[in-house]
């Protein structure tokens, strides 16, 4: 077993952490975002921010449903947070 991986599949499971989390994608693509999760400590840690915070805002909002439109704009937002992480750490 591997625990090392490239930039872009760490940048790349990160972005889809949370469809992970709303079993939002494929039985597929959930298989590979996990065994990514089990080889690399970074993106595990990562998760489990991600998890806690998800857990927070459904305790908070139980059963509220939030637009379409406004989901789709966290997503974009969170997927530009991450690259710039990751710019950060690379020019670190």
């Amino acid at each position: 077993m591997t625990t090392e991986h490239e930039d872009g599949d760490c940048r790349e499971v990160l972005t889809e952490v949370y469809l992970y989390l709303d079993l939002e994608c494929s039985d597929d693509r959930r298989s590979l975002i996990k065994q990514h999760l089990d080889e690399c400590s970074p993106c595990l840690r990562e998760f489990g921010i991600e998890q806690e915070v998800k857990a927070l805002v459904n305790r908070c909002c139980g059963q509220e449903q939030a637009p379409a439109e406004l989901r789709d704009r966290l997503r974009a937002k969170l997927s530009e947070l991450v690259v710039e992480v990751e710019a950060t750490r690379e020019m670190g």
